[in-house]
């Protein structure tokens, strides 16, 4: 005999094992029945997740969703080359697993049949896109790109207004190495000029 669905547990959300002591005394009895009944999908240990019904099957959680929940509300943000491409500044790269850097956790990690590239590192809360030039900078060879051909691309960039000067110099002052500011300071001088 099946149980119906829990109402409470929604559909594309990823849960801790103690998200479920709201539902039971035994948190860990309650994630293994709903487990049982299909209710739920383990991701790794103490985290599970409520896949949404499709008309393709059963979709995961969305991975800011997984995160959320994997990092335990602590703050994240996507970066790497998705963002970096979209700079306009010449990058092609791509990456197997999409780069988070976050402020709890390092290394690679499996969460169900999503891997994630964990990097504890600083980051602004609302990154605008001046922060991902100065990260895509940082890190040019994983771009496999040139920094001295990414600063001649972001200086024509600035001569024709595609970032804002003061927000680059902001960001940069912040978040980046002497190696980079010493790169950069000058384009920003000369598209103040």
């Amino acid at each position: 005999m099946t149980r119906a669905a829990n109402p409470l547990i929604e559909p594309g959300k990823a849960y801790r094992t103690r998200d479920l002591a709201a539902w039971g005394a035994n948190p860990a009895r309650l994630a293994k029945r709903l487990v049982r009944t299909g209710q739920l999908v383990p991701l790794i240990r103490g985290l599970y997740m409520r896949p949404v019904a499709s008309r393709f099957g059963q979709a995961p959680a969305s991975d800011q969703e997984l995160l959320h929940a994997f990092l335990d509300g602590a703050p994240f943000i996507f970066t790497g080359p998705e963002r970096w491409n979209a700079l306009g500044l010449g990058t092609t790269a791509v990456f197997a697993h999409p780069l988070v850097y976050n402020t709890k956790r390092s290394g690679l990690f499996r969460l169900g049949r999503r891997s994630f590239l964990l990097r504890r590192t600083a980051f602004p809360e609302n990154p605008p896109r001046e922060w991902f030039v100065v990260d895509l900078l940082e890190h040019a060879d994983e771009a496999n790109a040139s920094r001295n051909e990414l600063a001649s691309a972001l200086g024509e960039a600035l001569g024709r207004g595609s970032f804002n000067v003061g927000v680059l110099a902001s960001m940069l002052d912040r978040y980046a190495s002497k190696g980079v500011k010493t790169l950069v300071k000058p384009l920003l001088d000369e598209a103040r000029a």
